[in-house]
Formats: structure tokens, C-alpha cells, sequence
């Protein structure tokens, strides 16, 4: 049975993605045929995160702009890493978007980041759970959550989440 699920899995990251390349999310969304609106708002996200990492897509081989499509960019730092998971959810002219940026940094502190955070943004609203090993930061409007994770004396990981549905 886990030979069977082992092949399962293979045939299926086979299927649905693309080869790994430099290109850009954007560019490997357009040339997969992404719903343009998509593909934008790809491209936005690319802009503001300033992603140069290695890129995966993951896409329906043969209905690219109807169903939703899985964008995976992974970026090296000199102290840590990130990983950007963007899903694109498409509705006719309109797409629907969720992002979780994961970054991994090995010398600074969860109290660090938090206390730089607060320093841009006074108002946000902080959480600590299990003695200071959780963190969750998240604005006045909720429109994302970071969680800050201990991962050593001198190390955090934070996640950033987010979920956008522009209206019709």
C-alpha cells in the first residue's frame, strides 16, 4: 500500500507541475495559460515580496484558467530562508487569493521581531501562548496573522498568512 501511495504521489507532482526554473511566478503563470486576473495579482505579490528564489507551479494541465493553481516560490538569505505558497482561485473575471509566507531566521529572536514589528506599527495586537513559544501578530482589521515560532535561543520562524476576496 505505501509503494502504491508513493507512486500516486509521484504521478501527481508529474502531472501537475511545471519543471523547476528561474523564471519569474508571473511569467511561468502566463506561459501555463493562469486566468490573467490571476496571474496579476501573481505578479503583485511577486513585486512586493521581492521573490528571486527558485519557482514551482503547480496547474490543472488542461483547464489552466478554470480551476485554481498552487505557486510555490523558495528564497535563500544569508541568515535564514523563505517560502512564499500563493493559491489562485479563479471565478470568471475575478480571483480569489490565500499566501503564506514562511521564514525561517537563525539570529534573531521571536521577542526581536515582534518588538520591530511594533515599532512600524504600534497598533498591532500581540498574542504570546505556551510561555512565549507562539506569537501571533495581527492588525486592527485582521487582514492577516503572522505567527512567530521559537526555533532556538537565537532563531524564529514566522509564518504570515493571508486570504483576500475581492468583491464582485
Amino acid at each position: 500500500m505505501k509503494k502504491f501511495h508513493s507512486k500516486l504521489l509521484f504521478l501527481f507532482v508529474f502531472v501537475f507541475s511545471s519543471s523547476i526554473s528561474a523564471a519569474t511566478l508571473y511569467e511561468d503563470a502566463l506561459n501555463r495559460g493562469i486566468n490573467p486576473t490571476c496571474a496579476e495579482y501573481l505578479n503583485q505579490i511577486e513585486s512586493s515580496y521581492n521573490l528571486n528564489g527558485i519557482n514551482l507551479t503547480f496547474a490543472n494541465p488542461s483547464e489552466t484558467s478554470l480551476f485554481p493553481s498552487l505557486h510555490i516560490s523558495s528564497q535563500k538569505y544569508n541568515n535564514g530562508s523563505a517560502i512564499l505558497s500563493a493559491t489562485l482561485i479563479p471565478d470568471e473575471e475575478y480571483c480569489y487569493l490565500s499566501t503564506v509566507l514562511v521564514t525561517s531566521i537563525n539570529n534573531q529572536t521571536c521577542g526581536e521581531i515582534t518588538q520591530l514589528k511594533l515599532e512600524i506599527d504600534p497598533e498591532l495586537k500581540v498574542s504570546n501562548y505556551a510561555d512565549g513559544g507562539y506569537t501571533i501578530i495581527a492588525p486592527k482589521d485582521n487582514s492577516y496573522q503572522i505567527i512567530l515560532t521559537s526555533a532556538s535561543e537565537i532563531g524564529c520562524t514566522m509564518a504570515e498568512t493571508r486570504m483576500i476576496w475581492p468583491g464582485k
